[in-house]
C-alpha cells in the first residue's frame, strides 16, 4: 500500500507527463515495493524519455502546485542527469531520471502496468528493478545495507524470476558478481 499522499501527487505527476506522451514507469523503492519488497521512502523515483523540447510544456502541465525549476530540469535533460520535482500541497518529491542506456530503453518495454486507487502505474519489471538495485548498489560504494536487503528481498520474494534475461543483463552492466552473491544470500534467507 503506497502512502496516500504520495499517490495522490504521483497520480498528478502521472497525468501531466501523459498529457505530454513522455514515456515513463516507476523505479527504485515504489518498484521494490510494488513487487514484494516494502520499504517507506520519502520520494518516488520514475525513469522518463523525455526530451529538451518537452520540459516547458512539462512545467506548463504540472502548473503551479509544483515546483519545477525549468532551466535546471533542461539542463539536467541535457546532460543526461536526474532532476526534480516537488508537489507543494503534499511536499512530495519525485526524481525523474532520463533514458540513457539500452537499458533503460529495454526496462521501458518491459514496464507492467499496476492498477491504484487513483490510477494505473507503469513500473519496472521485477527483473529490471532487480537489476537496477544491483547497479545502483555498484554505482554506490557496494556499503548500502538498505539496498542489499532491497536486492535480496526481491529474489526472495519472486521465486519465478527469469534469471536468464537477469544473468544476461547483469553481465552487461557488470554486476555479475553482485547477482551471484545476492542469490546466494537469499537462498541462505
Amino acid at each position: 500500500m503506497m502512502d496516500p499522499l504520495l499517490e495522490k501527487a504521483l497520480s498528478r505527476l502521472i497525468s501531466a507527463l501523459d498529457a505530454l506522451r513522455i514515456r515513463h514507469m516507476v523505479v527504485g523503492s515504489l518498484a521494490s515495493s510494488v513487487h514484494g519488497v516494502y520499504r517507506a521512502t520519502a520520494d518516488g523515483d520514475l525513469l522518463a524519455a523525455i526530451a529538451p523540447n518537452q520540459v516547458a510544456p512539462l512545467v506548463a502541465a504540472l502548473g503551479p502546485d509544483w515546483y519545477a525549476d525549468a532551466d535546471a530540469m533542461s539542463s539536467a535533460v541535457r546532460a543526461r542527469r536526474s532532476f526534480n520535482v516537488i508537489h507543494i500541497p503534499t511536499a512530495q518529491k519525485f526524481d525523474l531520471f532520463p533514458v540513457k542506456t539500452d537499458f533503460h530503453a529495454v526496462e521501458m518495454d518491459r514496464a507492467v502496468t499496476v492498477p491504484t486507487a487513483h490510477s494505473e502505474l507503469r513500473v519496472a519489471s521485477t527483473e529490471d528493478t532487480l537489476l537496477s538495485k544491483l547497479q545502483w548498489y555498484r554505482e554506490g560504494g557496494e556499503v548500502s545495507d538498505r539496498q542489499w536487503s532491497d536486492i535480496t528481498g526481491l529474489i526472495a520474494a519472486n521465486p519465478a524470476l527469469d534469471l536468464d534475461y537477469v544473468r544476461s543483463w547483469a553481465t552487461r552492466l557488470r554486476v555479475k558478481d553482485l547477482l551471484a552473491r545476492a542469490l546466494a544470500d537469499a537462498a541462505r534467507g
